[in-house]
């Protein structure tokens, strides 16, 4: 592995601390294909997270646009690429999803209204994880996968002060168990959990217990095919 595979692969890993503990119910040969592509996922969400001027966050979603294309040709320039350009999936429709990120940096009031605002990037990350993680269930109530992407984004930058009712409009469309292959079934319930545990402003979450973490872990794992 590279030195700057590594560093891509802490970085994410130091903010998902959870995952050490359920991957175990990852297949092993998708565990290191697992942790590049949620690595990606929070590049590109550090990128949407640029705060102040959007010039600079703009120029870094562009440039991972013509990343992604580029891996459909197997041209791939990103340590991450590296892992995830082999497997034959539909990087160009990721790409043309990415304007989405930008709609996500200032949101409606109204969870309602933001839903389906990312909905189009739902969808192109359900796609990829599809071609990534063969053989569950495919994911058709795309729902679930727009509220883990505004909580996602709700991580880095609260939206809005009134959190609770956020929080529950986000749960009211995401149930606890959902279809998809196993990595994506994993990180949405670490996700529901930390969305479950948020403090009133919206900064942070109670972390759950082992107990509860190996649970939550198995009943997800168990879910789907």
């Amino acid at each position: 592995m590279s030195e700057a595979l590594h560093s891509f692969l802490e970085k994410w890993r130091s903010r998902w601390p959870e995952w050490q503990l359920v991957q175990t119910f990852v297949p092993e040969p998708q565990r290191r294909l697992a942790e590049a592509w949620f690595a990606l996922l929070q590049e590109l969400f550090d990128a949407m997270n640029i705060a102040g001027d959007p010039l600079p966050a703009d120029a870094k979603l562009a440039w991972w646009g013509e990343e992604l294309r580029d891996w459909s040709r197997h041209r791939a320039r990103h340590p991450l690429g590296r892992v995830l350009e082999p497997v034959t999936a539909p990087w160009e429709v990721l790409a043309d999803a990415l304007p989405g990120l930008s709609l996500m940096r200032s949101l409606p009031e109204s969870p309602d209204a933001a839903l389906p605002l990312v909905m189009p990037l739902g969808s192109a990350i359900a796609r990829v994880e599809a071609a990534l993680f063969p053989g569950a269930r495919k994911t058709t109530a795309l729902e679930p996968m727009a509220a883990q992407l505004l909580f996602a984004r709700w991580m880095e930058v609260p939206p809005h002060a009134d959190t609770f009712a956020w929080r529950d409009a986000l749960l009211a469309c995401w149930p606890a168990r959902i279809d998809g292959p196993r990595p994506r079934r994993l990180m949405a319930a670490l996700l529901r959990l930390r969305l479950a545990n948020l403090h009133a402003d919206g900064q942070g979450s109670t972390p759950a217990k082992p107990f509860k973490l190996v649970w939550t872990a198995w009943r997800a794992a168990s879910g789907g095919q």
